[in-house]
C-alpha cells in the first residue's frame, strides 16, 4: 500500500528505512539524515531483499516527482509492503530546517 505524508510534518520513527531515490550525485549534495541512496533506476526485487518485509519503506527525492514513481515501481514488485512517499522531498525538508547531511 502506498501512502503519502508531507515531509515537513513527519516524525521519522526510530530505525526508519528511508530511501532517497535520486542519483548518487544529487544524494551526495545533501540528503535527509538517515536516508540511504537507492536510485530509482536501480530499484529491483533485490533492493527489497535488504529490508524486512514488515518494515515500512519511506521514499523521498529532491522535490517530490520521483518518489511517487518509485513507490509505484516498488509496489509493482511487492504489493504486500507498506510504502510512504514523503511529499516535498529534500528541498522541503531543508526549507523546514530538518537535519540535512552531505
Amino acid at each position: 500500500m502506498i501512502r503519502k505524508q508531507e515531509i515537513t510534518t513527519f516524525e521519522f520513527p526510530e530505525g526508519a528505512v528511508i530511501w532517497d531515490v535520486r542519483d548518487a550525485k544529487a544524494f551526495a549534495e545533501g540528503h535527509v539524515k538517515g536516508a540511504v541512496n537507492q536510485p530509482i533506476n536501480d530499484l529491483s526485487e533485490s533492493s527489497l531483499t535488504q529490508v524486512d518485509s514488515d518494515q515500512t519503506i519511506y521514499i523521498l527525492c529532491g522535490g517530490g516527482s520521483k518518489a511517487p514513481r518509485a513507490a509505484e515501481l516498488l509496489e509493482g514488485i511487492d504489493d504486500s509492503r507498506d510504502y510512504v512517499v514523503l511529499m516535498g522531498g529534500t528541498r522541503a525538508a531543508r526549507d523546514a530546517g530538518l537535519p540535512i547531511e552531505q
